[in-house]
């Protein structure tokens, strides 16, 4: 699973680098065979006014399905990451199991006209 963090509108430190990817590989290291790769975009968007304007977006890119991307903003960066973090585990194993369902009533469909 590679994963590429990004940022706009401030410098990307190491401790966030670092917080960002332990995150995002203890979340999703048990769909690693699914995950191609992972695109985190971390932006500032008020700038020096403060407020709620520290946003995550969490692009993942996996074999056989859509793109699943999930953003959180919050007042600290390390929340947001947190919460997007935790949804994009949450909704990735939603999806992963809704395609071994229909996957497997598929096959129990097909196998019963064999």
């Amino acid at each position: 699973m590679q994963i590429k963090v990004l940022t706009r509108h401030f410098t990307l430190t190491k401790a966030l680098q670092n917080y960002t990817e332990r995150r995002l590989r203890f979340a999703l290291s048990s769909f690693d065979d699914h995950i191609r790769n992972i695109i985190v975009r971390l932006s500032d968007i008020n700038g020096s006014r403060g407020g709620a304007g520290k946003r995550c977006h969490i692009q993942v890119v996996s074999d056989g399905m859509p793109d699943l991307i999930i953003e959180d903003t919050q007042a600290d960066l390390y929340i947001a990451i947190k919460n997007a973090t935790d949804c994009t585990r949450r909704t990735f194993q939603r999806r992963i199991e809704r395609k071994q369902r229909s996957f497997r009533q598929a096959a129990s469909f097909n196998f019963g006209f064999s």
